[in-house]
């Protein structure tokens, strides 16, 4: 494996994993992106800041000799530690790599990082179109009813398209897409009308609330914006809550294969005290989200 951390490519696909057991799905559903666009893929894997040396001093009141002793021995257990990290590191991403390469992906480079994941993806996201990371990371089999920990917080901050892979890879033809008449939802169906990824794809659009001429205004637009650009999409407008009217739509009635909606909106503060539509329908759905900004 030739790592090429310098490189850049344009449109390049980024995939974030991590050894847990969602790192197969984002290998596979990065490999179908770049099947479907044509994109290479860069495989990362971020050593967080937890995962680096103890630099802390455990060895307490003991007598100078035995102290010294004792300090040499943990700073060897500390390098030995970070040479082992390191070499997992390394094995994560040659097993993801060959996931890839199984698929067919030729053009793949990989990148081994310490540090924060946040500040790694806002530094390598520039020339990226689209970012491939699990629903859940490595406790994903301990905490079923949570997001992955980085998860919302690349969601955020990123100014790129999120792909968030289900558990496992399942053939996507047919994509749901969450229209609210807001500017990340406009944003979302432009996004689909720009990318290859959703030619030949069946596509309907959905607003879930009253029928207002607001609302149709809405969707007819976003269809003859898709019609423009060679997708034929349906529209409607359903009743209920969003969260539980567009899972029920994805998995039990019309049963898509991917959801494609706008992000969080600015205001992270209203989002905690009043609850957020987009992390419900992240959290409920089985399907792969595409999360738009």
């Amino acid at each position: 494996m030739t790592e090429q951390p310098n490189r850049i490519v344009a449109c390049k696909i980024v995939a974030l994993v991590d050894g847990s057991i969602y790192s197969a799905s984002v290998c596979d559903h990065a490999a179908w992106i770049s099947g479907r666009t044509g994109a290479p893929v860069e495989l990362v894997h971020v050593l967080g800041r937890r995962e680096a040396p103890d630099a802390q001093d455990h060895s307490g009141a003991i007598a100078l000799g035995a102290r010294t002793a004792l300090m040499e021995q943990l700073a060897e257990l500390d390098a030995k530690r970070a040479k082992l990290i390191s070499h997992r590191g390394r094995a994560i991403l040659e097993d993801a790599q060959a996931i890839l390469n199984k698929a067919g992906v030729t053009e793949i480079t990989t990148r081994l990082r310490h540090g924060d994941i946040l500040e790694t993806v806002a530094e390598i996201e520039a020339d990226a179109r689209v970012i491939v990371i699990g629903k859940r990371g490595a406790a994903a089999d301990f905490a079923k009813g949570h997001l992955g920990s980085n998860l919302e917080r690349i969601v955020r901050a990123s100014h790129k398209p999120v792909f968030i892979a289900s558990r496992a890879f399942k053939p996507i033809a047919k994509a749901l897409v969450a229209y609210d008449g807001g500017a990340s939802a406009m944003k979302a169906v432009d996004h689909i009308a720009r990318s290859p990824l959703f030619r030949g794809m069946a596509v309907h659009v959905v607003t879930v609330g009253s029928a207002t001429a607001e609302a149709v205004k809405g969707l007819e637009d976003a269809k003859a914006q898709l019609k423009a650009a060679g997708i034929e999409a349906e529209t409607s407008i359903l009743s209920g809550q969003p969260e539980t009217t567009l899972c029920k739509l994805v998995e039990e009635d019309a049963q898509f294969d991917m959801l494609v909606m706008g992000a969080y909106g600015h205001s992270r503060i209203r989002s905690l005290i009043i609850g957020s539509t987009t992390t419900a329908m992240i959290r409920s759905c089985k399907v792969p989200v595409i999360l738009v900004r």
